[in-house]
């Protein structure tokens, strides 16, 4: 229940008492609980520890986590609380300024780029990527042809799958990930700046300046590379002639806001591309290397998959209606996500001042971070939270569900805009893999998870075998 008038009188957060954790300082806070490299699972273990809303301070700014589904109905209502960047979302503004995902919610572009570009995100639209897609996920297996007996890197090879997607689908720009034998310097510059960005993003300036001086120019640099890069794509699409791609770059350049009657400026068009290349392939790959895990250590769950696949996929190729057909593959997905969501949390901030749960005092403009890693962890999940049970997303089962339990694409207009492009992508992909091949896991690997951002499996490596 959400009141804006509380019989106490105006609402102060000085009021607000939550669960924190033990030996809290003057002035510095709880800092001695402070995590940088993994603070998204800190924000799970702190849950777990503290209960579904708590608190910590540090230096004096308190942040407040939460992952209460019924707090959630009040938190995820667009007219009671708004999307807030929070941190280190925030600090992605230096690459991708008003991207559709770092956006302000008063800057216009946002809502310009968005009227745009949601066409081409639909279900029906993703039947002019599917080639595209279907394409890159046989390159994919063909990199792995005659590797048997191999350790392959899988995060690093779900992210050159998903890099092509995105680079073909979007703007029609091969980055020659399988044929390439070191990195594209746009997709080492890129990582260098999600990287930077999540550990300065809980620093202070000065340390940036004095201690990360080296890393803080490298930063700067490879954001100017970055910029330069991109700008030269787009300069390219101007000389051939904008309009007979039909890919996301083609609209942005020919299509106009339909309410305002505007197309986006150069700049902007910039920051939408480098938004797909921060956020949008670095989210797909991670989804696809923990499902790879969890199908190795789950032979019967991946054999079960591959029964569907060969009821579903006939022909010689997987054709585009037979992807939405592949239920169980989707429901693996699903699990995946709902484990390990790769982009970890969200932040809200209260519209007005507020009680949340009718109990904790929120000012208009105090924000919360919702722990989705916990949120998919909650004990409505039922006693074994950590079992991987795709099983979990049959439809009789979701209908069951608290609406607020499951949300890896966040909530309201500022949602995921990818969410359809994301489920075909990487459900092509999954199909293609366990059509040709057996996933054999190293049996001393304990599943690790690398934060940059976002969330991916670390050190993950398996052996393949070619199916006949």
């Amino acid at each position: 229940m959400t009141t804006t008038t509380p019989a106490t009188g105006r609402i102060r957060a000085g009021d607000r008492v939550l669960p924190h954790p033990p030996y809290r300082l003057p002035i510095l806070g709880d800092v001695w609980d402070l995590h940088v490299t993994d603070s998204s699972q800190w924000g799970m273990r702190g849950a777990q520890k503290y209960g579904d809303i708590y608190e910590r301070n540090i230096f004096g700014a308190r942040v407040t986590y939460v992952s209460s589904p019924e707090l959630l109905r009040e938190i995820n209502d667009d007219q009671q609380w708004a999307k807030f960047l929070g941190v280190p979302i925030r600090d992605l503004r230096s690459v991708v300024h008003d991207g559709l995902f770092t956006a302000h919610n008063s800057e216009p572009n946002w809502a310009k780029a968005h009227a745009i570009l949601a066409p081409s995100f639909t279900a029906a639209a993703m039947k002019s990527y599917h080639a595209i897609m279907r394409n890159c996920a046989e390159e994919l297996v063909d990199h792995w042809a005659g590797r048997g007996g191999e350790w392959i890197d899988i995060p690093g090879d779900t992210n050159k799958v998903a890099l092509e997607v995105i680079g073909r689908t979007g703007f029609g720009y091969s980055f020659d990930s399988f044929a390439r034998t070191d990195e594209h310097p746009i997709v080492a510059a890129m990582l260098r700046v999600l990287t930077y960005v999540n550990r300065s993003a809980y620093s202070h300036p000065l340390v940036e300046r004095t201690v990360f001086r080296n890393e803080r120019a490298q930063h700067r640099a490879d954001v100017e590379f970055v910029n330069t890069e991109v700008d030269a794509v787009i300069a390219q699409r101007q000389r051939e002639g904008a309009g007979e791609h039909g890919d996301l770059l083609d609209r942005m350049l020919t299509v106009a806001d339909p309410e305002t009657g505007q197309r986006l400026d150069q700049e902007n068009i910039r920051n939408q591309i480098l938004t797909f290349l921060a956020a949008g392939h670095e989210t797909s790959a991670g989804v696809m290397a923990f499902a790879l895990h969890y199908l190795s250590v789950n032979p019967e769950i991946a054999e079960r998959a591959r029964q569907e696949i060969a009821e579903v996929w006939t022909g010689d190729e997987l054709e585009f209606g037979q992807v939405a057909k592949l239920r169980y593959v989707r429901r693996i997905v699903d699990e995946s996500l709902r484990l390990w969501p790769t982009a970890p949390g969200y932040f809200r901030k209260a519209r007005h001042d507020t009680m949340l749960g009718g109990k904790h005092p929120f000012e208009k403009g105090e924000w919360v971070f919702i722990v989705l890693l916990q949120l998919h962890r909650h004990r409505l999940w039922g006693d074994d939270p950590e079992r991987f049970d795709p099983d979990r997303f049959l439809p009789d089962r979701v209908r069951a569900r608290h609406p607020e339990l499951y949300r890896p694409f966040g909530v309201g207009m500022r949602a995921c805009i990818g969410r359809q492009f994301a489920y075909h992508e990487i459900v092509l992909v999954l199909a293609t893999i366990l059509r040709n091949y057996d996933l054999i896991p190293d049996p001393g690997y304990r599943l690790k998870v690398k934060e940059t951002i976002t969330l991916k499996p670390d050190q993950l490596r398996l052996k393949v075998s070619r199916r006949s």
